[in-house]
């Protein structure tokens, strides 16, 4: 009777991490669509309203994800505390260097700079979760910073769009440490909240943080000249930014260790970088093809798993 009941159970803990690893996989991706096609948005909108919008948009869309669902435990201070800082790092000050960051850089920039955020984690995982950093990781760590330093001193095409600045690039290696910082604290918040009451949370402190200046811009701006399509890619990125990504996230976060899910994050340069090609017509060189490969070089060596 013992092995029979047991059977399931070994059945579900075998496929769960899959699971996991999906939800993780999808919620990366979408992360470095949004961050390339963010490019075309800030054509249109300016940073701080963009960022309102969303917030905005995705409150409405969670809105029944707020409250507490019967079972649940209550926020305690320190969730409450771990809330804040997780939307603070996560989506208020991540959205504005990532914004700012490829509006003056390009996705292909901000796709390889965004590969160093496995190597941000280990570093945050040492410094605040007391995980010892081994050799190979850091290895992992000096070819992130490699690939970094050489997109951020190679100009990129001078009058062409893909081109970056030095600032931008600044700003971009700013959002990795917000993303990295959100990763650490995700991971102790899903021990007591659901993911879709985080992903609500999160959103309403990001909403609340970036009012005063979304409201500021947008009474100088015209919406009557926003055309529809600019409309539709404003939902799905703030359905993706603030509702989905979060949420899968969170979902995967609940059954994998913070340094093993760090690996995920390489979809997001290779997805955003894709958008930049694909979508955005950018071109790349042969310094840009190394530099990608450094990071995601560093990637690799920081978070691959060891063999038991």
């Amino acid at each position: 009777m013992n092995s029979s009941s047991s059977a399931p159970v070994a059945a579900h803990r075998a496929h769960a991490p899959w699971i996991a690893y999906l939800c993780l996989g999808s919620s990366m991706a979408l992360v470095g669509s949004y961050v390339g096609l963010s490019k075309l948005l800030l054509a249109v909108f300016p940073v701080f309203l963009l960022a309102w919008l969303r917030f905005g948009m995705a409150a409405v869309a969670m809105a029944g994800w707020v409250k507490r669902r019967p079972g649940e435990t209550p926020l305690s201070r320190h969730d409450r505390i771990l809330l804040f800082f997780e939307s603070f790092f996560g989506n208020f000050l991540f959205s504005i260097c990532m914004l700012f960051g490829v509006g003056l850089s390009s996705a292909l920039a901000a796709g390889v700079i965004m590969a160093a955020i496995p190597a941000a984690v280990a570093i945050l995982s040492r410094l605040f979760l007391k995980e010892r950093i081994v050799p190979r990781v850091a290895m992992g760590i000096a070819c992130a910073v490699g690939g970094i330093a050489l997109v951020s001193v190679v100009a990129h095409g001078g009058d062409d769009q893909g081109g970056s600045s030095l600032l931008g690039n600044l700003l971009l290696s700013g959002a990795v440490i917000c993303e990295a910082s959100y990763v650490v604290m995700g991971k102790k918040l899903t021990g007591n909240v659901s993911a879709r009451r985080i992903s609500a949370l999160v959103n309403l402190w990001g909403l609340a943080l970036v009012t005063p200046l979304g409201l500021w811009q947008a009474m100088s701006f015209d919406f009557g000249a926003v055309q529809p399509g600019s409309w539709s890619l404003l939902l799905f990125y703030s359905l993706a930014a603030s509702m989905v990504t979060v949420w899968l996230w969170m979902t995967g976060l609940r059954q994998v260790p913070a340094s093993s899910a760090g690996i995920f994050t390489v979809l997001l340069p290779i997805s955003a970088a894709a958008i930049g090609v694909v979508f955005l017509g950018e071109r790349i060189s042969a310094t840009q093809a190394a530099a990608f490969g450094l990071a995601i070089a560093g990637v690799l060596l920081a978070t691959w798993p060891r063999r038991s």
